[in-house]
C-alpha cells in the first residue's frame, strides 16, 4: 500500500523504520509536528521523524494545524492508501481523516478500552498494572475509541519506569504496525469494536502531577517515580526548591521514618514514606546536573530533622 506515516517523537521512529524496511508498502510521506525550539540556544529543531524521514529521503510534511488547506491538498495529491500513526501529536480533522481509503490506523501504547489518552504508559505504571502492550486501531472523532485491528502483551516489570517499558512497547509496537498494515491489505483484517466496559483514562501527566506525597504508601511513591521517569520527573521540595528525583527502592524493614523524613548515612539516603521507608537513587537539584543522593546530601549539609516536602 502507499502510505502516509504521521510521527513525532523518538518512540514513532522504530515504527517508520519498520514499514520503511517492510519491503512491501511504500512510505510516500511522512506527516510531522513543526520544528521546535530545544537547547539552551533555544534553536529550532526538526523532530525526530522528521530527521529519520529526510535521512531516507522521504518527503516531510509539517503542517501547523492538519486542517491547513496547503497540507490538505498535498494529502490528496498523494493519495495514500492508509495513514499509519504514531505519537503524531494533534487532533485529526475529518476532512484529513476522509482522505486515506482505509482510513488512518494509530499504534497506541496500551491494551484499549484501558489507558485512552496522552499518557497510557505513565498511568499504567503508576497504577501498577502488571500487564499492557499496544493496539492499532481505526482512527474516529472519539478519544482513542476506534474498532481495533490487532494487540501485543508487555509484562510490567517491578522496576520499569515509563521509559524502559514505553522503549520495549515501541519495538514490540512497530512489529504490530507492519502485520496491520499488512492484514488491512490483503483483507483478512477486520477491525472489532472495543468494548464498552474497561474504559480508562489516561490525561497528560503534568509538572504538578509529579511531586511526590510522601503521606502516601511508599508503594505508591515507587509507582509515581517511576511513571514520572524520564519525564516530566518526579520532585519534591527541599528548603523551598525543587529536587528531582529518579527511581527509589522499598525498604520494608525501616519504619522509624516519618513522612518526607530524611535518615542521611555515608551511602545511603532514606525517606520515610506513610509506610515505610525507601532509599533514594539519583537525584537533581535545581540547576545542578543529577548525582547519587549521597553525593547530594554531603554538598549540600543537610540539618538534623529535614522533612522533604516543604
Amino acid at each position: 500500500m502507499k502510505l502516509v506515516f504521521a510521527g513525532t517523537p523518538e518512540v514513532a521512529v522504530p515504527a517508520l523504520d519498520a514499514l520503511i524496511a517492510s519491503g512491501r508498502h511504500e512510505v510516500a510521506a511522512v506527516v510531522t509536528r513543526p520544528d521546535a525550539t530545544a537547547g539552551r540556544g533555544r534553536k529550532l529543531v526538526a523532530s525526530p521523524v522528521a530527521e529519520r524521514a529526510a535521512a531516507a529521503g522521504i518527503e516531510v510534511l509539517k503542517p501547523a494545524r492538519p486542517r491547513d488547506e496547503d497540507f490538505l491538498d498535498r494529502l490528496r495529491e498523494i493519495a495514500p492508501d492508509c495513514c499509519p500513526v504514531v505519537a503524531y501529536g494533534a487532533l485529526l480533522p475529518k476532512v484529513a481523516l476522509d482522505v486515506p481509503a482505509r482510513g488512518w490506523v494509530n499504534l497506541h501504547f496500551s491494551l484499549l478500552p484501558a489507558w485512552r489518552g496522552a499518557a497510557p504508559v505513565q498511568h499504567s505504571v503508576m497504577a501498577g498494572d502488571e500487564v499492557t502492550g499496544a493496539s492499532t486501531f481505526l482512527i474516529e472523532q472519539g478519544l482513542d475509541s476506534g474498532p481495533v485491528y490487532g494487540v501485543v502483551t508487555e509484562e510490567i516489570r517491578g522496576t520499569d519506569t515509563s521509559g524502559d517499558l514505553l522503549g520495549r512497547l515501541a519495538v514490540s509496537g512497530a512489529g504490530l504496525l507492519v502485520a496491520t498494515m499488512d492484514g488491512i491489505e490483503d483483507g483478512r483484517l477486520s477491525a472489532r469494536p472495543q468494548p464498552t466496559e474497561g474504559v480508562t483514562l489516561a490525561p497528560k501527566i503534568t509538572v504538578e502531577d509529579a511531586a511526590v506525597d510522601w503521606s502516601a504508601p511508599a508503594l505508591r511513591v515507587d509507582r509515581l517515580v517511576r511513571g514520572c521517569t524520564p519525564a516530566p520527573g518526579a520532585w519534591t521540595l527541599v528548603g523551598g526548591e525543587r529536587l528531582k528525583l529518579g527511581p527509589v527502592t522499598l525498604v520494608p524493614e525501616r519504619t522509624d521514618l516519618g513522612p518526607g523524613e530524611l535518615a542521611v548515612g555515608k551511602n545511603a539516603v532514606h525517606v520515610g514514606t506513610g509506610s515505610h521507608a525507601v532509599l533514594l537513587g539519583e537525584v537533581q537539584p535545581q540547576g545542578k546536573k543529577r548525582m547519587p543522593a549521597a553525593d547530594w546530601s554531603r554538598g549540600t549539609h543537610l540539618p538534623a530533622g529535614t522533612v522533604l516536602g516543604r
